[in-house]
């Protein structure tokens, strides 16, 4: 019994908690072939070349009207649905423009990805980042990420 409830009747949690009201289309960036991990290295693949740390910025402004709701609704306490749909958003467009310089430089892969965030006096900040290279499949037996699955470089 686990506060009143059997083990039974627990249900599981997702791995992540993602809002309702989002949609696919707030989580998910197309990469447009380009492989991103946050790995250091990416299994059964060769780094052929390293292209340099490729940046995808976005700023955002809130509107006033979302800012004096958002104001009443943090002294009431809770999510602040409107300004999480906005980082996702922004979140998805810096992938986006890291994407688009590593294609530029002529990548296939984006390494050791990671993401800052930040506020700058009102104003909503995301950067992506990671290092640019081209790989090629060295082990046949490894399964081609979905980004590179009918590709023509692996």
């Amino acid at each position: 019994m686990v506060f009143g409830k059997d083990k039974e009747q627990q249900r599981p949690q997702e791995a992540a908690d993602i809002p309702s009201h989002l949609t696919d289309l707030h989580c998910f960036t197309e990469t447009e072939g380009v492989v991103t991990t946050t790995m250091n290295d990416l299994p059964g693949y060769r780094i052929e070349q390293v292209l340099g740390t490729v940046y995808g910025i976005t700023v955002r402004s809130r509107n006033i009207g979302a800012s004096l709701g958002m104001v009443f609704k943090s002294m009431a306490g809770g999510e602040l649905q409107w300004f999480t749909s906005m980082l996702y958003a922004c979140r998805n467009d810096s992938i986006s423009r890291v994407v688009d310089e590593c294609k530029r430089r002529g990548g296939n892969a984006i390494i050791c990805l990671r993401f800052d965030a930040g506020d700058m006096g009102g104003f909503a900040q995301t950067a992506a980042y990671g290092t640019a290279c081209r790989v090629v499949k060295i082990d046949e037996s490894t399964h081609a990420p979905p980004q590179l699955q009918g590709a023509r470089h692996e």
